[in-house]
């Protein structure tokens, strides 16, 4: 017994071993190019130059959340998170139930899904740039029912047509994860709820979506991260200076870059990584708490 005990921990060290190996090229990566950076950003936040700079404390802060450039980006990344990410993930959940049974035009569906992840993201805000351009389609079909133009992108109207896009780059990979969950979901415990009278509502919230949680959890993270990198559509689609209502994060940081004010970038690159780690902490935290009840 102590044989077989110590021929597989010496087995368990050389996977170790093999792994770590294999790991290690990543890790390097990801230590060099984004782990040392980040500290030294965030080094730099707490001094008043990035050269030969002297310790100043919570300054650089004080000053950033005292800037209202920042409070209308920061504002504007809340509400674009927090209305965008439930409706894409609402519209997916839908989706998803909808190919999961067998519906005359799913294959439709998954063509339509599945589309927006192989193109490229240039080629998507091109597409929407013909949609919603002063002399787009959008506006062409709205002045053959004689109504007025809209300038969307420099109008209020510019955060819906962000959440449009952001929710037709995503849907597809909602979708998939989604379809996978239910796929996962034991048949029988359907069976048995049919054979006790239970109403399709009823196995939906008792059943699927229970069931469902843990993927739920995934998705919304995701969700939330994603949602936090709009930046690039944002930009290939308004440009540099965006209507004043899908001024994002991204574009003050990036603001920042160009004026070469290093302290504020890092300390807003700072303030929301730790808005980011502390969501992802507390999705963590919900998702053991649900598993554990599931279980």
């Amino acid at each position: 017994m102590r044989e077989r005990q110590a021929m597989f921990r010496k087995m368990m060290r050389r996977h170790s071993v093999v792994a770590a190996l294999f790991l290690a090229p990543s890790a390097l990566g990801f230590l060099v190019f984004y782990l040392i950076p980040f500290a030294m950003g965030v080094g730099y936040s707490f001094m008043d130059r990035p050269n030969d700079g002297s310790f100043v404390g919570l300054n650089n802060y004080k000053e950033l959340l005292a800037s209202d450039s920042f409070l209308k980006a920061a504002k504007n990344t809340f509400l674009f998170t927090s209305i965008s990410v439930p409706i894409t993930i609402a519209i997916s959940l839908l989706l998803a139930l909808l190919l999961n049974q067998n519906i005359y035009f799913r294959n439709w569906i998954r063509t339509a899904y599945v589309l927006p992840l192989v193109v490229p993201v240039a080629s998507v805000v091109l597409i929407w740039q013909v949609l919603f351009d002063w002399n787009g389609a959008v506006n062409s079909w709205l002045h053959g029912f004689g109504m007025a133009r809209i300038d969307w992108m420099k109008s209020e109207w510019a955060r819906a047509v962000l959440s449009v896009v952001y929710a037709w780059k995503n849907i597809g990979y909602n979708i998939i994860l989604f379809l996978a969950g239910l796929q996962n979901i034991p048949k029988d415990y359907y069976e048995t709820a049919d054979l006790e009278g239970a109403g399709t509502f009823h196995k939906l919230t008792r059943i699927t979506l229970v069931y469902l949680t843990p993927t739920m959890f995934f998705v919304v993270l995701m969700g939330l991260v994603s949602s936090f990198r709009i930046f690039r559509e944002t930009y290939l689609i308004a440009g540099e200076y965006p209507h004043d209502s899908i001024y994002m994060l991204q574009h003050y940081m990036n603001n920042m870059f160009l004026s070469l004010d290093i302290q504020k970038l890092t300390s807003a690159a700072s303030i929301m990584v730790a808005c980011l780690l502390m969501l992802v902490t507390g999705m963590f935290a919900l998702e053991r708490r649900f598993t554990r009840d599931l279980d």
